[in-house]
């Protein structure tokens, strides 16, 4: 396949001074504290598609070249999917039982007294921005922003693309450089549908509607999901049969978003405040593409959704390069921006600071991770470092057992349940996952699980297209 170039990534000379001399915790002086803080976020992003994370296409060389600055965490998980429980985890700190957005493009509000990041920065002095389509849905994700930038206004015309994000992030990183601040980047390239430019589509070679091959797409016509994605299907190749294109679509776009994070890290450093800029990339969630019956979504909780990429650059602190393979997820990022900032984070956040780990420490002792979802279907995991239990409030529209048990050593991929086989392995672990549960929910004065109490939220639409089939 043709090859592209990477974009030109530039670490400053200063920059790379500063990472060979790096303060320690419980030492860390005034100068160590980061100025400014940028939060990218690639939307749909999986961990395990970028070069960094072990990926074998070149989807990712500006990111890749970025993790030889950071500090990258391989085992950085959603706490909830897909983007509003998200965000709404990253921004609080909060898991989603705590503050209470367990679905996308659901009826509850967040609390006004919920603990909020960008408000937070802004009262202490920070100029805040967010580059986001997020508060054109939710009012809450325009709270403690000065500056609030949404585009997708343009997106049926031009395309919500980092060129279009860049396009404006950049000129607003330029005017305010001499400013503290705080700016929030959320590209969206990964996306449905998967169209990226004819320059990156070289992940692909052979033909996706030879008879010959497989119809790995036939179990899509019985899913919604056909009516979804109608419309951008009938600007692929027809007779689409091999799935496996669709996926090389996305690594395309993958390929999309790095050049524009490429393009953003090197106007940081044009901008000369590189080497006082926190920068944190992350994604929401990631993405499913046809393996457990998901075509080309974000829902389901297996590891290709909710295992997502975390790399940390802190000039003066971070080590280039280190990897760190501890547990964290979303709600551990709030914590971590305030503790660098020298803030400390809000007592009713529930995550950790990931500084000690940053800066030569330990990370957060945990043995497990929690995640949940209620868009699609209604769904709670339980991941160790060698297992996954997934756990259904209710059947779904895959036919998926309401126990689901994988054994991550012998099955990293998540296709051979196991939950028959072995039930006194799943009992234990349902066991802890319950038992956290209600100690959240005793916690947060809840009357019960969230997730049996609601209903599902775009799969409503689902529902509707089953009576009417």
């Amino acid at each position: 396949m043709p090859a592209l170039e990477p974009m030109s990534l530039a670490v400053t000379g200063a920059t790379t001074s500063l990472l060979s001399h790096p303060c320690r915790i419980g030492t860390l002086a005034p100068m160590c504290r980061p100025r400014n803080v940028i939060l990218i976020v690639v939307d749909c992003l999986r961990a395990d598609h970028l070069g960094c994370y072990g990926y074998a296409k070149p989807t990712s060389p500006n990111i890749d070249a970025f993790a030889q600055t950071a500090t990258q965490f391989d085992q950085f998980f959603a706490s909830a999917v897909p983007t509003q429980p998200s965000f709404t985890t990253m921004y609080t700190g909060q898991y989603s039982i705590t503050h209470g957005i367990v679905s996308h493009k659901g009826d509850v509000e967040l609390d006004e007294n919920a603990p909020w990041l960008p408000s937070i920065l802004r009262a202490h002095g920070m100029t805040t921005a967010a580059f986001c389509c997020l508060p054109r849905y939710k009012h809450w994700f325009i709270r403690g922003f000065e500056f609030a930038v949404d585009s997708t206004t343009r997106y049926l015309s031009d395309g919500y693309t980092a060129e279009l994000m860049n396009s404006r992030a950049i000129p607003w990183l330029k005017a305010h450089s001499d400013e503290r601040f705080f700016m929030t980047i959320h590209y969206w390239d990964p996306h449905t549908p998967y169209m990226p430019p004819e320059r990156y589509r070289i992940f692909y070679d052979g033909d996706p509607t030879d008879p010959a091959k497989p119809d790995t797409l036939a179990p899509l016509q019985r899913q919604y999901f056909s009516v979804m994605w109608a419309n951008w299907f009938s600007k692929l190749p027809q007779p689409l049969r091999d799935a496996s294109y669709i996926e090389s679509l996305y690594d395309g776009e993958v390929r999309h978003a790095d050049d524009g994070v490429g393009r953003l890290l090197q106007a940081l450093d044009e901008s000369g405040r590189a080497d006082d800029t926190l920068v944190v990339l992350t994604s929401d969630h990631g993405e499913m593409f046809y393996r457990h019956d998901i075509f080309f979504d974000h829902h389901g909780l297996y590891d290709g959704n909710i295992h997502c990429p975390l790399l940390i650059r802190w000039p003066g602190v971070t080590a280039g390069g280190r990897r760190l393979h501890g547990f964290a997820q979303h709600q551990d990022l709030a914590p971590t921006v305030l503790d660098a900032l020298g803030i400390g984070a809000a007592e009713a956040m529930d995550g950790a600071s990931l500084v000690p780990a940053l800066s030569g420490g330990e990370m957060p002792p945990r043995d497990f991770v929690v995640a949940e979802e209620c868009t699609w279907q209604k769904k709670w995991a339980i991941r160790t470092e060698t297992e996954k239990l997934i756990v259904s409030r209710a059947p779904d529209f895959h036919g998926r057992p309401m126990r689901e048990l994988f054994d991550l050593r012998a099955d990293p991929d998540e296709l051979c349940d196991i939950a028959e086989a072995e039930p006194e392995r799943a009992h234990a672990l349902e066991e802890r996952l319950e038992g956290w549960i209600d100690a959240m929910v005793a916690k947060n004065g809840l009357t019960g699980d969230p997730l049996a109490a609601s209903d599902i939220t775009l799969g409503k639409k689902w529902e509707q297209w089953l009576r009417n089939s």
